[in-house]
């Protein structure tokens, strides 16, 4: 039940959008597969998007519930795990990303020569020298090709026996080191956690490209899901630095046209969605928060979204803009309203949250309404 009358109607109303803005937010939208929800498997969002923040594992399914009709969470945990089709891996910003398993050998080749030093900085800090770190990751990838899939514990207590730090972030950061080295990725779940593979092993060899190539097909794939964009907003998306940007979109020239000021670019031969989406309760670290330079097109109240930590708070989507964060509560879902609802918005939200509780086979849980935190 939706609790209407508690919604706060004297909410600030969203800032002004520019001349473009609403065109280049419903064709964004559209683009994210938010506007007609086509896909009916997790390999169809995640192979549209090329790559899903996945730092949140229930986030990063709940970004594919979004996206998608008549799937399950479950549906995600077998693409994981039976079918093999998809990977997390420490990829784009070096953040976890969601992403399909063919595609992971060369996103690894362009985006993680970009995180050797920063790795080996970070290591430092948190007590590993580089024999004890170079010592960790042959123990790390030793284990996976030789025993299959850890957990994080497991991982952890095999460096512990062989007196490897592992307090702190030391764990993470010698298991980013072995990622970036080529011998880990999470692949499989093992009850309610995603365990460590061998990277070769589970995906088979990598296969070196040419680096334009990939620079090429990175800036393709970027588009099918985020465009219309420019080289500054890729930079966003991947790490890379301006200059390989600029020539992989520079390469798909002759596929691109021109869409809006400032350079933005879209494919060619991809259609054009004008309709915004139904209104949408999104998860944390939503993709739409993490494709593009601005913000501002999708969220006005930014403080109100990511935290001073960077958490991105779960968000409701409402005529293409964040309108309200929301979370779990108890039996309740707690909705925290950043501009005015209508009641039709409210009880369109509401049977999303029901959505929610089937697609993560929990039981349905009313919205209730919390006063806006300015």
């Amino acid at each position: 039940m939706v609790h209407a009358q508690d919604i706060a109607t004297k909410t600030a109303a969203s800032a002004p959008s520019g001349p473009d803005d609403g065109a280049l937010r419903a064709a964004r939208l559209g683009a994210q597969l938010l506007t007609d929800r086509c896909a009916t498997t997790p390999e169809q969002v995640v192979e549209h998007l090329l790559a899903v923040q996945a730092q949140d594992a229930r986030a990063a399914r709940l970004s594919v519930r979004a996206r998608s009709t008549g799937l399950t969470a479950a549906d995600v945990d077998a693409a994981l795990t039976e079918r093999q089709t998809m990977v997390v891996g420490w990829l784009h910003r070096t953040t976890l990303h969601l992403v399909p398993a063919a595609d992971y050998w060369w996103l690894h080749q362009l985006l993680s020569p970009r995180q050797v030093t920063s790795s080996a900085t970070r290591l430092r800090q948190e007590g590993v020298d580089e024999v004890d770190a170079e010592r960790g990751v042959d123990l790390i990838a030793g284990t996976l090709r030789d025993d299959g899939p850890q957990t994080r514990d497991q991982l952890r207590a095999r460096l512990d026996a062989a007196g490897i730090p592992t307090a702190g972030q030391a764990l993470v950061h010698l298991q980013l080191a072995a990622s970036i080295a080529g011998h880990l990725v999470r692949g499989p779940m093992v009850g309610d956690q995603q365990a460590f593979v061998h990277a070769p092993t589970w995906l088979g060899e990598p296969e070196p490209e040419d680096r334009d190539l990939l620079l090429a097909r990175l800036a393709e794939r970027y588009l099918v899901g985020h465009g219309p964009a420019d080289a500054k907003d890729l930079v966003k998306w991947t790490g890379l630095a301006l200059g390989a940007c600029r020539q992989g979109l520079a390469a798909i020239a002759d596929r691109t046209e021109p869409s809006g000021p400032d350079g933005r670019v879209r494919l060619a031969d991809r259609p054009v969605a004008t309709e915004l989406p139904t209104p949408r309760l999104l998860g944390g670290f939503d993709p739409i928060l993490h494709g593009w330079v601005a913000k501002d097109l999708f969220v006005t109240h930014l403080p109100q979204v990511v935290t001073t930590n960077g958490i991105f708070r779960p968000t409701a989507l409402v005529d293409g803009q964040v309108v309200a964060t929301w979370s779990p509560a108890g039996a309740r879902v707690t909705l925290k309203p950043l501009a005015g609802i209508s009641v039709a918005a409210m009880d369109a939200l509401q049977a999303d949250a029901d959505d929610i509780a089937r697609y993560l086979a929990v039981d349905p849980r009313p919205i209730t309404i919390d006063a806006l935190r300015r």
